[in-house]
């Protein structure tokens, strides 16, 4: 029952740490995609370049700008939670 409660435990912050760290990008994808389609319905311009681009470049930097915020993340999670439980803490 304990060795149940640990891993749905462990999946959980896993999950949540998962969210955490594409929320950046997911974000800004949304925010990109809104005021893409807005411009194209605004001027009626239907290029499909116009839409794909952007939204790329925009994900591209917001990538690297957290890149070291997700590592620290993901790294932090390991060393507390999944490392433990490989060594049999």
């Amino acid at each position: 029952m304990q060795d149940q409660v640990i891993f749905f435990d462990t999946l959980r912050q896993g999950l949540w740490v998962a969210v955490v760290i594409s929320l950046p990008i997911l974000g800004i994808a949304l925010l990109a995609g809104v005021t893409v389609g807005l411009f194209q319905a605004l001027t009626s311009i239907q290029e499909m370049t116009l839409t794909f681009v952007p939204k790329l470049a925009a994900i591209g930097a917001v990538f690297w700008l957290s890149m070291g915020f997700m590592t620290q993340t993901l790294v932090s999670f390991f060393h507390e939670r999944i490392i433990p439980l490989i060594a049999g803490g």
